[in-house]
């Protein structure tokens, strides 16, 4: 028997059966597989993308983000029996289909083979494709997993070949589940261990909840992007500061985009840059259109790892930044301040961000943040001319006034 179920991103909740409809971060996948007892024998949830680039009909190579998991159906799943192991089936798409087979030892389980399959006759994906017909990638894996643990990576892993990228995340998965039950106990991958013992975040003991931290220097400018299969999607170039208050003791992180690792995934009306790295289990950021001709940045999700092993986790989906037209791009090369709670604010630098409407891989024309300094100068220049204008009025009566008394007096 195979149960499964739709997520959205991290703290979201999730539906049976179902596909999320309308402002979306980002699809997670859950497959519940029970035996004929209906005991619980495998479990996962993950995310993932695939990046395919292919040759087309004239000679130039196209590349295409496959993200939208959206119709997943997991036909083929199976628990395993005396002679075949546990494995996840998945098909999505036009001809996109996953597959991934676990075997077991006596104390272990492995993740031992991943496969990926894509059909370049679908037009709408591959228009141009010189080669047409069905691929398959083979990963051969062989990765131990401890009988009785869950295996857990939070961090994006990677596996190139064939002209194929395969990005995963969020990843939970149980072969073999004992007595029916899901394991608390986490085997975490490599890059989530690194995370929690070798790139902590150093803090700044504050004297008083209102003193500020030394001023660290400027983060280094990033570039990020994110595509589909119409091409590049949205296109981000910022220097990222993260500022986090826990117990009146601040920490300040710089963002390094040479160790940040990016993914993300675009709609009609949301689109999502999502950010990673040793020590940062995710940063989201999430924007949306409004008014059918507008875009802003409504929703950040962050959670990291502390120096003491601890998760510091914030979201906050109101925010209402980076304003801009679409078909624009918003820039703002001054220090910029997101506030997404008061424990958790992000400075950004030389920030320029475009998630709808790229063309070419370009960024269009850009709204500065200057524009909205001009627009809330004017009415204030406009309330000075008319206070000058009222003290003048004023003060002109009351010198008529008294020339008025002094008259009356003389005579």
């Amino acid at each position: 028997m195979v149960c499964f179920r739709l997520s959205l991103g991290p703290g979201s909740g999730l539906l049976l059966l179902g596909l999320v409809l309308g402002a979306v971060s980002s699809y997670a996948l859950e497959l519940n597989l029970t035996d004929s007892k209906k005991a619980t024998c495998l479990y996962a949830k993950w995310q993932m993308n695939f990046t395919i680039r292919y040759e087309t009909t004239s000679k130039n190579y196209k590349t295409v983000t496959i993200s939208d998991l959206g119709n997943a159906t997991y036909s083929g799943s199976t628990c395993g029996d005396d002679k075949n192991g546990p494995k996840i089936e998945v098909q999505f798409g036009s001809g996109f289909s996953w597959t991934v087979n676990f075997t077991k030892e006596v104390s272990t389980y492995s993740i031992e083979s991943i496969s990926f399959s894509y059909d370049t006759n679908d037009n709408t994906t591959f228009p141009d494709a010189k080669e047409k017909g069905n691929f398959t990638v083979y990963e051969h894996v062989i990765f131990s997993i401890p009988l009785d643990d869950i295996f857990r990576c939070n961090s994006i892993l990677t596996l190139e070949k064939s002209n194929v990228a395969q990005n995963y995340w969020d990843v939970h998965v149980q072969a073999f589940v004992q007595n029916g039950t899901v394991s608390t106990k986490e085997f975490l991958c490599d890059k989530d261990k690194t995370s929690t013992t070798v790139v902590p975040i150093t803090p700044t003991t504050l004297p008083s909840p209102t003193t500020t931290p030394t001023q660290k220097e400027k983060p280094e400018i990033g570039t990020y992007s994110v595509n589909n299969s119409n091409g590049t999607c949205l296109l981000a170039t910022m220097g990222l500061q993260l500022s986090m208050t826990q117990d009146k003791v601040v920490s300040v992180i710089n963002i390094n985009p040479n160790t940040t690792d990016f993914a993300g995934s675009c709609h009609s009306q949301t689109a999502l840059l999502r950010l990673n790295s040793s020590n940062i289990k995710y940063l989201d950021f999430v924007f949306a259109v409004k008014n059918e001709n507008r875009f802003y940045l409504k929703e950040v999700n962050v959670s990291m790892y502390l120096v003491n092993g601890s998760v510091f986790s914030i979201a906050n989906n109101n925010l209402s930044y980076w304003d801009a037209p679409l078909g624009s791009s918003y820039m703002c090369n001054k220090e910029q301040t997101v506030s997404v709670s008061g424990a958790f604010q992000i400075n950004t630098f030389d920030l320029r961000v475009q998630p709808f409407n790229v063309i070419e891989g370009k960024y269009s024309t850009a709204q500065d943040c200057s524009a909205d300094d001009d627009n809330f100068l004017v009415p204030i220049a406009v309330g000075a001319a008319l206070a000058g204008v009222l003290i003048l009025v004023l003060l002109a009566y009351f010198i008529g006034l008294k020339r008025h008394h002094t008259g009356y007096e003389q005579f």
